[in-house]
């Protein structure tokens, strides 16, 4: 096993530690709402929790754009792993204790953690090879690990092995073993990366600045993040609480939805990607906003699952059309302080859109869709807009 690692070409074996890491990530993700849910946080405060979460993951990664470097890049992802895996067990052991603040606290520790060490993967990989299907792979990688790691909660939560009972808190601890992995996996990748010369964040933000397509996409990414979010940042409690569900059967439907919409982006990137990339995110983006729509007019719950259902299958297709075009064209010399600022703007959306999420959850699933639907007007026209300079350019 050793030695087929150590064949393996670069790009590929931080492949596999990210593989490691979503297994993790989706494991906890699946459940972190309802594990603050069963420490007595209410639906309202989580919503608050995981968007004041984003606000910090903003400020961090402002700071760590200052220190972030292609050379450094490996020894901050190690000791990122490091310090979340310490920090998840120490949400272990204060399971039910009551410590609200606390945990609260290592929660928002925990998202900056998360937030890093997803941010530096790929301008790592881009260094050694920059291409858009391979974008899209390491989405794909990210996306379907995540969903394998649902599938292990999915089985196991609520068995009953060895006398002991599977409970949020136990996924955590299995969420903490797969990090383990990612964090021996990482020690294990010689990099090879010699950095020409040293991020100059000035010159990096001068370069955004005036780069009217990159301004825009930042503008189009904020949009969408927050669209996404305000629909199904909340799926997990929407799920259980709105729709009934119990949480192994809510774990189910997500790890069903979720592995499909995989299949789907692999055959997308493979066969069924438009030339014409208006087509392309129409299909993406445009039959998603009509559902949403529908809903909202509905009001009926069927169509509200199935809308989400079409949000979640479409999710992981067509990157290499939306995102990949976009971080590509970004000179190798700019890719860090361009990724950590795409992802405080991606964050900035996701919190808003929880933020959003968490207001219209009093009022219903339709009008939570309905809300995002609004937004996705503009983002719409935002990707619209970006092909067109994009075909300019």
């Amino acid at each position: 096993m050793g030695e087929k690692f150590a064949k393996l070409k670069e790009e590929n074996k931080i492949l596999v530690m990210l593989a490691f890491f979503s297994v993790s990530i989706g494991l906890w993700t699946n459940f972190k709402q309802l594990w603050l849910q069963d420490n007595s946080l209410d639906v309202a405060r989580i919503s608050q929790i995981l968007s004041i979460s984003g606000l910090f993951c903003v400020i961090a990664l402002l700071i760590f754009s200052r220190k972030i470097s292609l050379k450094n890049i490996k020894k901050v992802i190690t000791v990122a792993i490091f310090l979340k895996a310490v920090n998840l067990i120490i949400l272990v052991i204060l399971n039910h204790t009551g410590y609200k603040m606390v945990i609260e606290t290592l929660i928002i520790l925990d998202s900056i953690l998360e937030n890093l060490i997803i941010i530096s993967i790929y301008p790592l990989i881009v260094t050694i090879k920059k291409e858009n299907k391979l974008y899209s792979k390491r989405k794909l990688v990210e996306y379907l690990f995540r969903d394998v790691g649902i599938l292990v909660g999915g089985v196991l939560i609520g068995k009953n092995i060895a006398g002991l009972t599977i409970h949020y808190n136990i996924c955590l601890l299995i969420s903490i073993l797969f990090l383990v992995l990612a964090y021996i996996t990482i020690l294990n990748i010689k990099t090879r990366i010699v950095e020409k010369k040293p991020t100059n964040i000035k010159q990096s933000l001068k370069y955004m600045v005036k780069d009217k397509i990159t301004r825009n996409y930042f503008g189009f990414l904020l949009l969408a993040e927050m669209a996404m979010n305000t629909a199904l940042g909340l799926k997990m409690l929407m799920l259980t609480n709105l729709f009934g569900l119990s949480d192994g059967n809510a774990t189910n439907y997500l790890l069903i939805v979720g592995l499909i919409a995989d299949f789907i982006g692999m055959i997308a990137l493979k066969y069924l990607t438009p030339k014409n990339d208006y087509l392309t995110l129409t299909i993406k983006f445009g039959i998603r906003f009509l559902w949403y729509a529908i809903a909202l007019l509905s009001n009926n719950m069927t169509v509200c699952l199935i809308a989400m259902s079409w949000s979640i299958l479409i999710s992981t297709a067509y990157e290499n059309v939306t995102d990949a075009p976009y971080v590509n064209r970004i000179p190798n010399e700019y890719q860090i302080v361009f990724t950590n600022y795409r992802y405080i703007i991606k964050t900035i959306g996701v919190s808003l859109g929880l933020y959003f999420a968490g207001i219209m959850y009093p009022f219903g699933i339709p009008y939570m869709l309905g809300l995002s639907a609004f937004f996705m007007v503009f983002q719409i026209i935002g990707c619209y807009y970006l092909v067109y300079l994009r075909n300019k350019e």
